[in-house]
C-alpha cells in the first residue's frame, strides 16, 4: 500500500512521516510528484502556516491539483488532510485574504472568534474532541490544537463536521465525507490518541 505525504514547502513533513511509520505505514512516499500522487493509494495532505500561502504552494507546483482530484474525487483514494491540510478541503478561507480551496467540502475558513475574550487566539494545546456521529476514525478523546482560522461549515455541509471541540464555543475539529476525512488537531503530536486515529485511516476501506 503506497502512501504519498504530500509536500507542499507548508507542512510539518518529518513528524507526520515519523507517526505514520510509527502507526505502522511502511511503503511511504514524500513527494509533489503529480504522477507519483495519482497512482498513490493512500494520500495525506499536512499544512502548517496560513490557508493563503499553503494554496499558493499547492497550485504552484503545475498539475498537483489535478492529480489530488483523478486520485481523490475518481478514484476514491482514502484522503486525510491535518490542520491546514483539512482547511483546504473547504471552499475557500480568509487568511491572507481571500483564497479558493479544494471545493472538496462546502464551507470557509475564518479567524477563530471565541465568545469569550479571555480565550486566546491561537486555539493552542490539548483539547477534547467530541464526535457529531459515528465514524471509522474519529473516537472521542483528547488531542493537540495550534491554530488561529477554523472551518466554518455551509448550510448544506453541515453534515460533514465529523466532530468538534470547544475553545469559549464549538470550532470544528474533524469534517469527512465518502473517502475524505480532515482533522484540525495535529495526530504527529497527538501522542497515543493521533496515533490510534493514524493506524484507523491506515487500515480504513471506505
Amino acid at each position: 500500500m503506497t502512501l504519498a505525504l504530500i509536500d507542499i514547502e507548508s507542512g510539518n513533513l518529518h513528524s507526520v512521516e515519523n507517526a505514520l511509520r510509527a502507526a505502522g505505514c511502511e511503503d511511504l512516499l514524500v513527494t509533489a510528484d503529480p504522477d507519483t500522487i495519482a497512482r498513490a493509494e493512500r494520500i495525506v495532505l499536512p499544512g502548517v502556516g496560513a490557508f493563503g500561502r499553503c494554496a499558493a504552494n499547492l497550485r504552484g507546483v503545475p498539475g498537483l491539483e489535478a492529480a489530488l482530484g483523478a486520485a481523490v474525487l475518481e478514484r476514491g483514494v482514502p484522503f486525510l488532510g491535518i490542520c491546514v491540510g483539512m482547511q483546504l478541503m473547504a471552499d475557500t478561507g480568509d487568511e491572507m485574504g481571500e483564497h479558493r480551496g479544494l471545493g472538496w467540502v462546502p464551507g470557509r475558513v475564518r479567524r477563530l472568534a471565541p465568545a469569550d475574550p479571555a480565550a486566546k487566539v491561537p486555539h493552542m494545546g490539548w483539547n477534547d474532541v467530541v464526535p457529531a456521529a459515528p465514524h471509522p476514525l474519529i473516537e472521542p478523546g483528547e488531542a493537540y490544537f495550534l491554530h488561529s482560522y477554523a472551518f466554518e461549515p455551509a448550510a448544506a455541509g453541515a453534515e460533514q463536521v465529523l466532530a468538534t471541540t470547544d475553545h469559549a464555543g464549538p470550532v470544528t475539529a474533524a469534517i469527512g465525507r465518502d473517502n475524505l476525512v480532515g482533522v484540525q488537531f495535529h495526530p504527529e503530536k497527538s501522542q497515543r490518541y493521533g496515533l490510534a486515529v493514524l493506524e484507523r485511516f491506515l487500515a480504513w476501506r471506505p
